[in-house]
């Protein structure tokens, strides 16, 4: 068993999960977090967005409920009066907290220590910790892992109140429904507050610099998303480029740059995040930052400086907690001596959170062929699954790549309610190496939206015969 010193600094996904293993390996483990563990992501994004998310769906569950048959107390609607948003709020960050400690008791019960401080590499071997008070300690360290995660990006034209110009954390504060919100920034983030705002009522503006939102997604589900939210009544500005944003009284004025403004009741901006690297003393080791702040690491997340690490968001690569968390046992494994096999950024499985979902695995067409991969794809809307239609979702669609010769699976997309569980056969597969015909030739439950998984490949199967 390892005797080794292990310091950690943050207490994110990739930073707690690290903790684990090399607990479970035997090493001297701390963690040093000015925060509850679980980090930006179970306090601020990943959990409380998600859960708002939830709430906003069960506006629609209701609406949906109506034209089933299923009907409220007199027969009456819900709108957007019946919100409680304090309320919502408070759930969504409770729920945050609840998860923390879980996480908290769980790694204090496998012996990992938790100061809480700021920390920064000191020298060499040597980590600072500065808590609260101001008091400062050395920790001596065998090896280091930095997984300080990420802020929220601020462009020099806005400055974020917390009142009527937010951020993504600020939006938990509001007091009520924002009458007319614009957000800027169409990426997940965006797409997926403008989402829920809508559900609750709010008129929303949602203003994308690209000609889809969505931009790095799958181009036919950046398409179904615009259709279903401008069916719900957002409007979506295109090719709209964002210079300045300014309060007026109890108005937020977004000026666009063609000479156009957008004016709401708030501007919510999503605009990405910049990775938490500076003033922990990176420089001192040799570790190497490039020029928008991401650590730079090896595929088993090591720095130029063999004893420090570096995980998660921090990284500047994949900024998914999922992700996160796979570097951070990755560099434990690799630091303590296990074999360890390199993070496949091909097999990567991600999510974006609107109704419906947009769920991605491994590559698309073009990136595989560009990579030198031949590939054959097929596609199958919902709408002719019986339990799609039961449930009214039949918006979305399965799509699957796979290389021409062998069928081996190399990627796929899934755009419908719970695609991020849809997606996790096509994620086996493309990680697995397997092929459509074994994807097509297991059983599906019927009627289930999983059998349009199977019924795509089938498809797929049979287009790839035929080139033969």
């Amino acid at each position: 068993m390892s005797s080794q010193r292990i310091v950690i600094l943050g207490g994110g996904p990739a930073g707690y999960e690290a903790a684990l293993v090399a607990a479970e390996l035997g090493a001297d483990v701390t963690v040093v977090s000015d925060e509850g563990l679980g980090g930006n992501c179970v306090l601020w994004d990943c959990v409380p967005s998600k859960a708002l998310i939830v709430a906003a769906e069960a506006m629609g569950w209701m609406h949906l409920a109506e034209g089933m048959g299923v009907h409220l107390a007199e027969g009456r609607m819900v709108d957007r009066t019946f919100i409680d948003f304090p309320k919502v709020a408070h759930r969504v960050l409770e729920l945050g907290a609840n998860q923390s400690r879980d996480i908290e008791t769980k790694v204090g019960a496998a012996g990992v220590r938790l100061l809480r401080g700021r920390g920064r590499v000191a020298g060499y071997h040597e980590v600072a910790v500065t808590d609260e008070t101001g008091d400062e300690q050395v920790l001596p360290a065998d090896y280091v892992l930095v997984a300080t995660g990420s802020t929220a990006r601020i462009l020099p034209f806005f400055e974020p109140d917390g009142e009527r110009i937010l951020v993504g954390q600020q939006v938990y504060g509001l007091p009520e429904v924002p009458e007319h919100l614009v957000v800027v920034g169409s990426g997940a983030t965006g797409a997926e507050f403008a989402h829920a705002f809508r559900r609750f009522g709010s008129q929303v503006t949602l203003v994308s610099s690209r000609d889809l939102i969505l931009p790095t997604e799958d181009p036919d589900a950046a398409a179904v998303i615009e259709d279903v939210f401008e069916r719900r009544g957002m409007t979506i500005l295109r090719n709209a480029r964002a210079v300045s944003c300014e309060r007026r009284g109890d108005e937020v004025v977004v000026g666009l740059k063609d000479g156009g403004e957008v004016v709401g009741s708030h501007a919510l901006f999503t605009v990405g995040q910049v990775p938490s690297s500076d003033g922990i003393g990176l420089e001192k080791v040799g570790a190497v930052v490039n020029d928008w702040g991401g650590v730079e690491v090896d595929t088993v997340s090591r720095t130029d400086c063999r004893w420090l690490y570096a995980a998660g968001d921090v990284t500047g690569h994949v900024m998914l907690a999922s992700v996160a968390a796979m570097q951070g046992r990755t560099a434990m494994w690799h630091a303590l001596g296990q074999a360890v096999q390199p993070i496949r950024w091909d097999s990567v499985a991600a999510t974006i959170f609107t109704d419906p979902e947009v769920a991605t695995v491994g590559l698309s067409a073009e990136d595989a062929t560009a990579a030198g991969i031949p590939v054959e794809t097929a596609r199958l809307d919902f709408r002719g699954n019986p339990r799609a239609k039961m449930t009214d979702g039949i918006d979305g669609f399965v799509k699957v790549h796979a290389q021409v010769g062998s069928g081996t699976v190399v990627g796929g997309v899934v755009v419908s309610m719970r695609a991020s569980d849809l997606i996790q056969p096509l994620a086996v597969a493309v990680q697995n190496r397997l092929t459509v015909a074994q994807l097509a030739q297991t059983i599906t439950v019927y009627p289930s939206m999983a059998g349009s998984v199977a019924e795509c490949a089938r498809m797929l199967m049979a287009r790839l015969d035929a080139r033969r």
